[in-house]
């Protein structure tokens, strides 16, 4: 069975660890897209959340054109996801990985290319935490 999820924890806090994540990536040449702050969005809402959990969609524009060169049904897992949250008072760092979600496209090229990229986040990951 394959885990759905990558997930770490480490004792940094939300901003250091996105700040040293968003270093490890752009080594591996992925770029943050946007950050969505869903503590903040939620209560500019007037809804009662107090959870630090912050999103972040990263890509790698060669690996993008790659896999939409290969498979265009990839779009709809692109761009990568990474979360930061905080959990019973630990901060964690995850990602839903890419070889999970490829597999829902049953193309055994579209998987070689997913786990290569699965490979270098979940380097950034480690690194970061």
């Amino acid at each position: 069975m394959i885990m759905f999820d990558f997930t770490v924890e480490t004792d940094k806090n939300i901003e250091e660890a996105i700040q040293s994540l968003e270093e490890n990536l752009k080594l591996e040449k992925f770029g943050v897209l946007w950050k969505f702050d869903i503590k903040e969005k939620l209560q500019g809402n007037g809804l009662d959340f107090d959870k630090e959990f912050k999103v972040l969609e990263v890509c790698n524009p060669q690996e993008a054109q790659r896999v939409l060169n290969e498979n265009e049904m990839a779009g709809y897992f692109l761009p990568c996801k990474i979360v930061v949250f905080e959990k019973d008072k630990k901060t964690k760092i995850g990602m839903p990985k890419p070889t999970a979600l490829i597999n829902l496209l049953n193309d055994e090229k579209m998987k070689q290319l997913a786990q290569h990229i699965e490979d270098r986040l979940i380097g950034c990951i480690k690194s970061s935490s």
